[in-house]
């Protein structure tokens, strides 16, 4: 099986061995092992729980650089609309795009573009009669890769369209194709990213062979930059999305877009987790569709965001109901219809599912480890407290069956152990044979 690409990566100096990271990861993907923290590939969703609730800071996640601009000869900024949502609403979403330009892009896109043709589509999608219930938001590669991991058979569920900022790319790419002296391998398509996950979709694109994105700069790192050059004076006179696309920053804001109304709208990982936990059990059948975001608030809570996600939530709010008022002024009106090219629908391939929990290929065995797991947790005190380095008592019998941990790892099993030892040696001690030595035994007699 070929390697994983994963963003998020971790710093072994800097990690305390603290069980942050095992307790918050929403796949179980971290173990405490030797003091340090280890991410099992496979289970990891690049989700970025871990990121944000290192102490540490030994968790990061890599995307790349305003100096990669330098290797093509044009270039294309994705600003996600949760980028508007780091500035104050005084700041309007034109001269944010102008700031762009001024730190080297040559083209501006937005994403919110993709998001009002993904918004269609969704609504059209909803309107069958055949499709499983309840269908659920593709948009969020963090999600889209907790199914795969966690509830592969829910993948049925999921919309299948690409996430708005590939139709995005895709456009805009298409758009420079037709530009004068360009030819695809010089021009590079960069997303301004709020998340690791969608920085992990570049490199492993989801239901798509290979992305039409070249890369992504992380909102925090572009954003000092970008607050230098960014004015309300300078506004290049770019088109611009409509209030419909920029609305997806926020929770709620793709519900809106797609008009739909028996909708069930969940942010935070572990709270998307639960409700998937009844999706599969069919206990949602009677709810059209689930906008499911990885990060709570939607991506203005991204973990690669500088701004507080409560302030930058207020700030769209306020943003999305100017645009209401001011786009069809401007004639910036959502739109209405969208092509095949546009969704991308030739090159979209099924989503695979990805399982994690593969105790051993020989069925056999691995219904003994079953067995095993199920004694060897019965045995374990059921505190899920993470003192082992595993994230709860479940998860440290399964470690001990795959013979990646030990009884004692469990601090209350092995204080136990450690207090019987001691009281059997006390007891052995009181035991002891007299001496051999009878002159020995004479000369003690004569000290007492």
């Amino acid at each position: 099986m070929a390697e994983r690409y994963h963003s998020v990566r971790l710093t072994d100096e800097k990690c305390q061995g603290c069980v942050n990271c095992t307790r918050r990861c929403p796949t179980e993907a971290i173990r405490i092992r030797g003091g340090k923290a280890q991410i099992t590939s496979s289970r990891c969703i690049d989700c970025g729980e871990c990121i944000r609730y290192c102490p540490g800071h030994a968790k990061t996640a890599v995307t790349d650089e305003l100096a990669d601009l330098k290797k093509y000869k044009y270039n294309i900024a994705l600003p996600a609309p949760s980028l508007y949502g780091q500035f104050s609403v005084d700041i309007p979403v034109r001269a944010i795009l102008s700031g762009l330009l001024k730190l080297g892009f040559n083209e501006v896109f937005e994403v919110a573009h993709g998001a009002e043709i993904v918004s269609l589509a969704i609504r059209d999608h909803l309107k069958r009669k055949d499709i499983p219930r309840p269908a659920i938001s593709s948009a969020c590669p963090a999600i889209v890769r907790l199914i795969q991991v966690k509830y592969p058979e829910l993948i049925d569920h999921l919309a299948p369209f690409d996430a708005p900022v590939e139709v995005a790319a895709r456009l805009a790419r298409a758009e420079a194709e037709e530009l004068p002296g360009l030819t695809p391998e010089n021009i590079g398509v960069w997303f301004i990213t709020p998340c690791p996950a969608k920085m992990t979709a570049v490199y492993q694109p989801l239901g798509a062979e290979k992305s039409n994105i070249t890369g992504a700069i992380a909102i925090s790192k572009i954003y000092p930059a970008l607050l230098k050059v960014v004015t309300a004076e300078l506004q290049d006179a770019r088109r611009q999305a409509s209030w419909v696309g920029v609305g997806w920053a926020v929770s709620g804001g793709e519900t809106n877009s797609v008009g739909a109304d028996n909708v069930l709208i969940v942010h935070d990982v572990h709270h998307v987790a639960n409700v998937l936990e009844q999706v599969a059990l069919g206990k949602l059948k009677d709810v059209d569709y689930i906008e499911m975001l990885a990060c709570a608030g939607g991506c203005i809570g991204g973990p690669l965001t500088v701004e507080n996600r409560y302030v930058a939530e207020h700030r769209m709010k306020q943003r999305i109901s100017r645009k209401k008022m001011e786009d069809p002024k401007f004639g910036r009106l959502p739109r209405t219809d969208y092509s095949e090219f546009e969704l991308g629908v030739a090159g979209r391939r099924a989503i695979e599912p990805k399982p994690i929990l593969r105790l051993d290929a020989d069925i056999t065995k691995a219904m003994n480890k079953i067995e095993f797991m199920d004694r060897t947790l019965k045995s374990l005190p059921g505190l899920d407290c993470g003192s082992c380095g595993s994230p709860n008592c479940k998860a440290l019998a399964e470690d001990i069956a795959q013979g990646l941990a030990s009884m004692t790892d469990c601090v209350f099993i092995l204080r136990k152990k450690v207090r019987d030892l001691a009281y059997e040696m006390v007891d052995l001690a009181d035991k002891l044979p007299p001496p051999l030595d009878k002159n020995q035994e004479y000369e003690e007699k004569e000290k007492c």
